[in-house]
């Protein structure tokens, strides 16, 4: 199971970010996707962890889903942005 770092954490190891951008999901869309994500784990026989991996590294599991569907996070998840995760356009 992921450990969601807190912000404080994330501004230890990283420096202030930039921009922060929260994730929310409707209802619907949590629990279709933790019924995807539990069926990898129950497919592998908990071998694999069911996660959703988005290019900029995000990772949900089922605790988040559950955790923000319970009302106790705000967001599903964060994504934080660092001046040198910006890159300028070139031709």
């Amino acid at each position: 199971m992921s450990k969601r770092m807190s912000l404080q954490e994330v501004l230890r190891e990283n420096g202030v970010p930039q921009i922060k951008l929260d994730i929310h999901a409707t209802r619907d869309e949590c629990l279709k996707l933790r019924e995807k994500l539990m069926a990898i784990r129950d497919l592998s026989h908990a071998a694999e962890q069911g996660y959703l991996d988005v290019d900029c590294k995000i990772y949900i599991d089922v605790d988040d889903i559950d955790r923000y569907l319970s009302g106790e996070l705000d967001t599903l998840a964060e994504i934080y942005a660092f001046p040198e995760d910006i890159k300028a356009y070139k031709e």
